[in-house]
């Protein structure tokens, strides 16, 4: 049996993704299911992350989103029979490759997988799904009648966000990086009740203000934030909010959900959230399978993820799946080019 791996890269190298064989013991831990993949999503990998977790592996396995039916079952497994449909994401220390023929897995991290929904589609979808509700639901803890800022709604986190707030009730805002991107924004409505299309020079301070009456927005979620107005890293870096308008455009109370790693608030940026009494939260999309604090919790997100997938209320944008044959590649473009996708049928 055969998997992908990626052998970390030393200093500024690139990382290389390799197939290795791989097997599985003979005896399932008590509460391990063993899953056959049907198809797995691809998601760029944190190596700071993986090292300051303490995992130290010379190949690390690679693809965590998986979804497949369930072959065999531990001894004291409760949730799940064999013959079962199973979506789930795979733990950051887990020692099998999700694009695996077979993986075992913990009964905790596994949800069931409703017939309606495509294994490409969940897979797909399942890592963004996750990423919204904890962005929405546990940091910024949103209600009915509140204004959220996508920043770059057109991606597939920023999609995920948009229809989970439609369906909350809130009113979305959604930045566009393309005027591809936004024609498929303007596409959405009534769900995004205005597109700033930031690519076309638009001030997204002026629009928010104009929008919500000068009081600003209750959300602002994003994926990538520029810390200097003088940073030169290419056109796509250019389209970024800096750190300051994401506070300006905040109101009083409001939560500011952040995707960097590294943000640096300088003092006036402080006062400004200080006087707003507003808050920054981090999002951090492994903490739910890095910590079992919550685990309950993590699972009713997943199961909610899935039915509101399976009743048409996500509707994620469709991936195209690769073979397996060409996982390698896919998962290098998927490493370089941080915002893309992927997903592989088995």
């Amino acid at each position: 049996m055969k998997g992908l791996y990626c052998r970390a890269a030393e200093s500024d190298a690139e990382p290389r993704f390799v197939i290795r064989e791989t097997t599985l013991p003979d005896v399932l831990g008590d509460h391990e299911v063993r899953v056959k993949v049907k198809a797995c999503g691809l998601s760029p990998l944190d190596f700071k992350m993986i090292q300051e977790v303490g995992i130290q592996r010379d190949l690390l396995p690679v693809g965590r989103e998986v979804a497949g039916v369930v072959l065999k079952v531990g001894s004291k497994v409760t949730f799940f029979q064999p013959e079962d449909e199973v979506v789930g994401v795979l733990p950051l220390d887990s020692p099998c490759s999700g694009l695996c023929e077979l993986v075992d897995v913990d009964e905790y991290f596994l949800v069931q997988k409703p017939e309606k929904l495509s294994w490409v589609s969940v897979a797909a979808a399942l890592r963004d799904g996750v990423c919204a509700y904890t962005a929405l639901h546990t940091h910024a803890r949103m209600a009915a009648g509140h204004t959220l800022l996508v920043l770059d709604g057109a991606s597939p986190f920023g999609l995920m966000c948009i229809q989970l707030a439609c369906y909350h009730g809130l009113k979305v805002l959604a930045t566009s990086h393309s005027p591809q991107q936004q024609t498929f924004l303007e596409q959405l409505r009534p769900s995004v009740a205005r597109v700033i299309p930031v690519h076309s020079g638009s001030d997204p301070l002026s629009v928010v203000l104009e929008e919500t009456g000068g009081l600003g927005v209750d959300i602002v979620v994003d994926s990538e934030v520029r810390l200097h107005e003088d940073e030169e890293e290419g056109e796509e870096r250019k389209l970024l909010p800096h750190k300051h308008d994401i506070i300006s455009v905040l109101g009083v109370g409001g939560h500011w959900v952040t995707s960097h790693k590294n943000l640096q608030l300088d003092p006036p940026d402080c006062r400004l959230l200080h006087l707003k009494s507003a808050s920054v939260s981090f999002l951090n999309p492994e903490v739910w399978t890095a910590s079992a604090a919550q685990q309950g919790r993590y699972l009713h997100i997943l199961k909610d993820i899935v039915e509101k997938m399976s009743a048409g209320v996500l509707r994620p944008q469709t991936e195209e799946a690769v073979p397996l044959y060409e996982a390698t590649v896919a998962m290098e473009t998927v490493q370089r080019h941080h915002r893309k996708k992927a997903v592989v049928q088995l």
